[in-house]
């Protein structure tokens, strides 16, 4: 690999015999206990070293000692301190996957009950729907709706293994829509944030790599008949028309570009792509979370990404360039994506009781909403 010239040499080492054992009184003359005679490995074949033991305990190969759950969550050791919730989606993922091994609970929320593990030697993931706290959630959705997005997103995933988008996601192992089960290769990374509205943004090389893959998928073209469209734009106007958070105004000017974008291709998107579900693995973005995945109006991810990405002024700059680079529908449909997810986010996290960090992201939401819309009457008077 390197030059002589440039390879350090050193004087070739002395042979030195080893020195002749002598087997004690009673000792089996044939046996030849010097570790430095033994029969090489082949290569890439494990040496099988061993600890040794303790109080007489006999000694334990090294490549046999349990790996011991990751310090990020707590294990599952223990059944007493599991609750009914948890209990509940090991039975359902132990019918759907019987060699499912569980290792560490990871998250278990409101929606979402996700477990590591290992499944015989790949390691895991397990998706499950909480059987609990599924009623009074924000954003209003009770638990057959949950059922519902969980069984859209076990379709996507089976589409995926016919259809392979070109972007990253985890590989489908097994899952159970009755149940509500899923299980995913567990992929090595780290989320690109831990926050929906992250007040530190991830690196810009980092922030690149995930708008390259969101674009990349965005021009994939699946089968005509593989998703639905997810979104009634029409419906959203006058739904948020009805709560007062959009004006007469808002809504006509609304109506007119979705009136002039009616004939418009949709564009399949992921439909949530927030950077909580984007995985930063050392190979590039990994996408999760595909319940939301589907045919939109074009640049449906790329307004959520600049509405959640506040803190970074050059992503939100290289986002709107990207909209506004084919011309003057795709420039359209982005405002109109962009104007009501900002309603969205105002609805979800305006709320009584909001704290002293919730203001402030509500204040700034209220200021890219009047953005949006003077960008929404500036584009209805240029038609």
């Amino acid at each position: 690999m390197y030059s002589p010239s440039l390879s350090p040499t050193s004087p070739p080492a002395t042979r030195v015999a080893p020195p002749r054992h002598r087997p004690g009184n009673g000792a089996d003359p044939r046996a030849d206990p010097r570790p430095e005679l033994r029969p090489r490995e082949g290569y890439g074949q494990q040496q099988l070293r061993t600890l040794p033991g303790r109080g007489g305990a006999p000694a334990v190969p090294r490549r046999m000692v349990m790996p011991q759950p990751a310090p990020g969550g707590p294990s599952l050791e223990g059944p007493a301190e599991r609750s009914p919730a948890l209990r509940a989606a090991l039975a359902d993922i132990a019918r759907t996957y019987p060699s499912f091994v569980p290792r560490q609970l990871l998250r278990e929320d409101g929606r979402h009950i996700l477990v590591a593990g290992t499944a015989g030697r790949t390691p895991v993931v397990a998706k499950c729907l909480s059987r609990q706290g599924s009623t009074g959630r924000q954003g209003g959705r009770d638990a057959t709706e949950d059922a519902e997005l969980f069984r859209r997103e076990v379709a996507a995933y089976r589409a995926f293994v016919r259809h392979r988008p070109p972007a990253r996601l985890p590989k489908l192992v097994a899952a159970d829509p009755e149940r509500c089960v899923l299980l995913l290769e567990r992929i090595p990374g780290r989320p690109a944030s831990r926050e929906r509205h992250p007040v530190n943004t991830p690196a810009p090389g980092e922030v690149r790599a995930v708008l390259g893959a969101v674009r990349s998928l965005n021009l994939w073209r699946p089968p005509a008949g593989t998703f639905e469209r997810p979104l009634d734009y029409q419906r959203e106007v006058a739904r948020y028309h009805a709560l007062g958070l959009l004006t007469d105004r808002d809504a006509g000017d609304l109506q007119q570009l979705l009136h002039g974008l009616a004939h418009t291709a949709r564009q399949f998107c992921h439909g949530d792509a927030l950077l909580e579900n984007v995985v930063l693995a050392p190979s590039g973005p990994v996408l999760v979370d595909w319940e939301q995945a589907g045919w939109y109006l074009p640049g449906y991810d790329l307004a959520l990404l600049w509405t959640v990405l506040s803190g970074d002024t050059a992503a939100r700059r290289q986002i709107s360039q990207v909209a506004q680079a084919n011309g003057t529908l795709p420039r359209d449909a982005f405002l109109v994506n962009l104007l009501l997810l900002l309603m969205r986010e105002l609805r979800r996290h305006d709320v009584p009781g909001a704290g002293e960090e919730q203001r402030i992201l509500i204040r700034r939401l209220h200021e890219d909403a009047a953005m949006a819309r003077r960008a929404v009457r500036a584009a209805v008077g240029t038609r």
